[in-house]
């Protein structure tokens, strides 16, 4: 089921999530990839439960689809976490008691040359999260100005070669495959980063513009939170500084009492915290690392609505 790939961090996310073994509750997947965190999470529900699968990448959806063949509980959408209510009203679900975002990269879509999400192998520039989806990598790349190019490096990737990478970005296109950016990285690179593969930071920044994913990150987590039930809880997995970053302060956002203003009369304690913290950030330990390195940066953190 979930073909070679590892999902991170298993039992914290389920002991994080199901808050009582053998719930009959509804949760909801919204990156259910091949399935590896849902059908954990389903050995700790009970027969009367609901889970519902999403994905925005077809070949994911095909799974979930396999999976809900052989356990009724699984309801399946297509669908981006950040139209979550939108999937939720297709399904007939008005409130849940709990949702998963992983927002890492899965390994079938990074070990597929025909994807082009990876670096490692040639394939077509493509990089879309949803098959469906008009603009491809390729598309962007070749169609872009260079200043804009040099901005989403910069801001996605923190790459410092920005405005060099994206002039020889410009000088080389059209690009039209994996290795194509490969070279026109490293054409514009005066050197590399110890460790990390020329083109790591670029391919991370190219393909998190194309699916709009900080975008789709931060109407998710308001859809997520907004779906749950008192006492639901949201458990969301990120992967690089500037995606935990956005999840860490939505979750302070939620679990500080709101402040009164300064120069009313009377000063109470403020507004109650409309979640309290449940747990992160949490990383994986040193034998889930060695097994798994994409595990190495995953950070979860879990929040349980009161209000």
């Amino acid at each position: 089921m979930t073909e070679k790939h590892r999902p991170v961090l298993l039992a914290e996310t389920v002991s994080a999530l199901v808050k009582v073994e053998g719930s009959n509750g509804t949760f909801v997947d919204a990156t259910f990839g091949r399935g590896g965190h849902s059908v954990e999470i389903l050995q700790h529900l009970g027969p009367e439960a609901k889970l519902l699968a999403i994905d925005q990448d077809l070949a994911a959806v095909e799974a979930a689809h396999r999976l809900a063949g052989s356990d009724p509980r699984v309801l399946v959408c297509h669908g981006r976490f950040g139209n979550l209510r939108g999937s939720l009203q297709s399904a007939g679900i008005e409130a849940v008691d709990g949702v998963l975002m992983d927002l890492g990269v899965s390994s079938p879509q990074l070990d597929d040359p025909g994807r082009g999400f990876s670096f490692s192998s040639d394939g077509p520039l493509d990089m879309r999260m949803d098959q469906s989806a008009q603009q491809t990598a390729a598309s962007w790349v070749n169609e872009a100005a260079e200043a804009d190019i040099s901005r989403v490096l910069r801001e996605y990737a923190e790459e410092r070669y920005a405005r060099r990478i994206a002039a020889a970005i410009v000088r080389q296109r059209p690009l039209h495959t994996t290795s194509d950016l490969v070279a026109a990285v490293r054409a514009g690179q005066p050197r590399g980063t110890p460790g990390k593969h020329d083109a790591t930071r670029t391919f991370q920044a190219v393909r998190m513009h194309v699916n709009d994913e900080l975008g789709e990150l931060r109407r998710g987590l308001d859809a997520a939170f907004e779906s749950l039930l008192p006492g639901g809880r949201m458990v969301v997995i990120s992967f690089h500084s500037l995606e935990d970053r956005l999840v860490k302060r939505f979750c302070k956002s939620l679990t500080s009492s709101q402040a009164l203003p300064r120069r009313i009369p009377v000063r109470g304690q403020g507004g109650s915290a409309r979640a309290l913290s449940v747990s992160g950030p949490l990383r994986a330990g040193e034998q889930e690392r060695a097994a798994n390195p994409r595990s190495r940066s995953a950070v979860l953190r879990a929040v349980e609505r009161v209000a």
